[in-house]
């Protein structure tokens, strides 16, 4: 396998963890404070950045570095909850 195939199934799985996070979210399946749906945002944004830098689309890296930044406080922030409840 090339590294260009490589990044592009990179790109295409993150498409797809975020198209099923935003998926099970509009049916009602994850909340928006569920640790798989932040995962799912934050796995697929990885995706992206990898294949949006590979393919020199810096805006659409940029975004994505944004979106794990968001992903990962919020699963901070879910696991913190967690800890003071325990």
């Amino acid at each position: 396998m090339t590294l260009d195939l490589f990044m592009e199934i990179v790109g295409w799985i993150g498409a797809l963890l975020i198209l099923a996070g935003y998926g099970l979210l509009s049916a009602g399946k994850l909340d928006a404070r569920s640790p798989a749906y932040q995962w799912l945002n934050v796995i697929g944004a990885v995706g992206f950045i990898l294949n949006s830098g590979w393919n020199g689309a810096w805006p659409s890296a940029a975004l994505n570095v944004v979106w794990v930044g968001i992903g990962l406080v919020a699963l901070v922030r879910i696991f913190g909850r967690r800890a003071e409840s325990a």
